[in-house]
């Protein structure tokens, strides 16, 4: 799924285009498991950590000075109340 969906987006941000990846279905079709996998197994991790290791591989590869600033958000929109995903309180809703 990574590869064929997620990877050419990634590719494009780390030519320095922004990138969007949205998951989008009814509960329970398999958004978060899509978005996140399985941590311990490195054959089912979900497209953020695969996102991730790769942005964060392509750096470690970087020669000279090159700088890098990396911004994400996970928010989650559910009957009309926007959370962010990676905040310290996923319970409050953002406005």
């Amino acid at each position: 799924v990574y590869n064929l969906t997620a990877r050419p987006i990634i590719d494009s941000v780390l030519e320095g285009y922004n990138g969007t990846i949205f998951a989008y279905g009814q509960t329970g079709t398999g958004k978060t498991f899509t978005m996140e996998g399985v941590r311990a197994v490195p054959e089912l991790r979900g497209i953020i950590p695969n996102s991730f290791a790769h942005i964060f591989g392509h750096i470690a590869k970087a020669e000279g000075d090159t700088r890098f600033l990396v911004r994400v958000s996970y928010l989650e929109i559910y009957n009309e109340e926007v959370r962010d995903l990676l905040g310290k309180d996923q319970t409050q809703r953002l406005e």
